[in-house]
């Protein structure tokens, strides 16, 4: 009886959610065990670091010194690309997810402290984020690309994994 219960809170639970990710990839265990993701989990996840970058993009083209600025343009420019990319590979049936149209709120959680810094503390905390997000979305390309179910969407996370590489590195030279 208690199963039964347990597994009716979960089915409830799961249906309140539609743009949740699973528990394995929130929490990290699939990252862990190197397990790729659920097409689903994987366009939620991607999507959202899309929507962090170019928001915490903007504002540093606002509040930071012109090499965080240049970094910060490329950033908009290329995660606007990805972006547009995905939800053309949803629109048009070959992924079958849905694109959230909010972020996660771990993302929006980091959004919303940057908001609140100016000057170096800004700075700061934009560079120690990029590369914070850019360890997490290689990761998850890289699950997915190797393994992913979804062959179009496998592809495609394969050959925009270098470019997120290029970013990570990127980021990690502005923390030096």
């Amino acid at each position: 009886m208690k199963a039964l219960i347990y597994a009716s809170i979960i089915l409830a639970a799961a249906g309140s959610t539609a743009f949740a990710q699973s528990a394995a990839e929130k929490s990290g265990v699939n990252s862990v065990m190197g397990v790729a993701p659920k097409t689903q989990d994987f366009v939620t996840e991607a999507a959202s670091s899309d929507m962090f970058e170019i928001e915490s993009s903007k504002l540093a083209l606002e509040r930071s010194d012109d090499k965080t600025k240049a970094f910060a343009q490329q950033m908009l420019t290329d995660h606007q690309k990805t972006s547009d990319e995905l939800k053309g590979l949803v629109s048009s049936g070959k992924v079958q997810a849905t694109i959230p149209t909010a972020m996660s709120s771990a993302h929006q959680s980091m959004l919303d402290d940057l908001k609140k810094l100016q000057g170096d503390d800004f700075t700061k905390q934009y560079h120690s984020d990029q590369e914070d997000v850019h360890e997490d979305a290689v990761d998850l390309f890289k699950r997915f690309g190797d393994e992913g179910e979804n062959a179009e969407l496998k592809a495609w996370a394969a050959t925009t994994r270098p470019a997120l590489e290029h970013h990570l590195q990127m980021a990690e030279d502005l923390n030096k």
